[in-house]
């Protein structure tokens, strides 16, 4: 948008909700530390006949789907060519690549053997849905990596000062960066277009990993399209994710919310979710699920919060325009969008899973859930440290004064 550009935000990092942040990220990273030295059983409820629990359902399957706002909006923006909607790409690009660092960190908490996680980089399985996304994440964290690099070139590029012995390099990393610079302007386009084909394929994948549990699964949530629901509730949250974090994050540094530009992207949502919502309720009906909804239980509960709240509210709250001229309506709209697709995949990947040999239903240990509850906390804390270094978020062209501008949701 006109007079906004991309500044490093001039603010102070400390904070009481920054505080408190770090304090569950501590509490986290205890357990954490426990899960390494002590085994995987040590901390968490998992046992022969639950090989998963939250860490794969939210830290991993739900961590793929809400990092999906990087490539909806590199697809709108740089694939589709509409210009306008760079002022959220960068904040987009930082949740996203955040949001896979996690993932990946997600998955190798949860591996057993966490040593062994190099072994699908060497030991290839082609016909293995779980390789495949490990593949595909892989691959895509260095995408986001390498289409962060130019940030980095702009906020380093003659400013580069190391103290001390190490000025000796100041000379010869300004030439890196430099270089990095201008080839990457020739390349990047490659790999706008390479992120989101490769964000199709394991958003999909996910879908397909669930499949392949056949009767342990509930049928309200095993079906032949799982990886197209997957695919089509991944893009469908990418917006809402996109206005969620950008109304948070203003609310946060204090500044003005780019009002015209999520106010577009609501506009877009209403198709997606249709899409989504019809194919969902579409796949019920030819395979006559619809019965199991009169049955009341967990099952049932739970379809019934993940559809009406999580696609049918939001629908129509994002076709008013009095939500979207409304900051506060529209953050609540996206908020009951992502809150969607959390449930579905927490339903998923431990709702809807019921070995047959199990004897006791699982639930997450008071260990499982601080490490998620501190792995989000420390996402948050780098997050605003990120957009504090680089040129992220942006702001009037006038000098940043945070402290002087309203409260953008009231």
């Amino acid at each position: 948008m006109e007079g906004l550009i991309p500044k490093p935000l001039k603010i102070k990092y400390f904070t009481p909700g920054v505080i408190v942040l770090c304090l569950l990220a501590l509490n986290g990273l205890i357990f954490l530390a426990m899960r390494f030295i002590f085994g995987i059983g040590s901390v968490t409820n998992l046992n022969q006949q639950y090989p998963w629990g939250i860490w794969i359902a939210i830290d991993v399957a739900t961590g793929v789907a809400l990092a999906a706002g990087g490539f909806t909006t590199a697809a709108l923006s740089h694939v589709m060519n509409r210009e306008y909607y760079h002022v959220v790409v960068r904040p987009a690009l930082l949740t996203a690549m955040l949001g896979y660092t996690f993932v990946a960190l997600g998955v190798f908490i949860d591996i057993g053997r966490w040593y062994y996680i190099w072994h699908p980089l060497i030991m290839w399985n082609p016909n293995s849905a779980l390789f495949e996304v490990g593949i595909c994440v892989m691959i895509y964290l260095t995408v986001l990596y390498i289409e962060f690099l130019p940030i980095v070139t702009e906020r380093f590029i003659g400013k580069v000062n190391l103290p001390g012995l190490f000025s000796i390099f100041n000379k010869l990393l300004d030439k890196i960066l430099r270089f990095l610079d201008r080839t990457l302007s020739k390349v990047m386009f490659i790999f706008f277009i390479a992120g989101v084909v490769l964000s199709t394929l394991h958003q999909s994948s996910l879908g397909t990993l669930m499949i392949i549990a056949g009767s342990k699964m509930h049928p309200l949530w095993q079906t032949p399209i799982l990886p197209l629901l997957f695919l089509l509730s991944a893009i469908s949250v990418g917006f809402p994710m996109v206005i969620f974090e950008s109304l948070i994050a203003s609310r946060s540094f204090k500044l003005e919310p780019e009002m015209p530009v999520l106010r577009r992207l609501g506009s877009l949502v209403p198709l997606l979710l249709f899409i989504y919502l019809s194919f969902k309720i579409g796949d019920m009906v030819i395979r006559g699920t619809y019965v199991y909804l009169a049955e009341i239980n967990i099952h049932s509960i739970m379809f019934m919060i993940e559809i009406i709240l999580g696609v049918v509210i939001p629908l129509r709250m994002f076709m008013s325009k009095a939500v979207l001229n409304s900051p506060l309506w529209l953050f609540i709209a996206s908020t009951l969008v992502v809150f969607g697709v959390f449930v579905n995949r927490l339903n998923n990947f431990v709702v809807a899973y019921h070995p047959p040999y199990s004897q006791s239903p699982y639930f997450p240990s008071f260990g499982e859930i601080s490490v998620t509850v501190g792995l989000i906390a420390l996402l948050v804390l780098l997050y605003r440290a990120f957009v504090m270094i680089f040129p992220i978020i942006s702001v009037p062209e006038t000098d940043h004064r945070p402290e002087t501008l309203s409260n953008p949701i009231h």
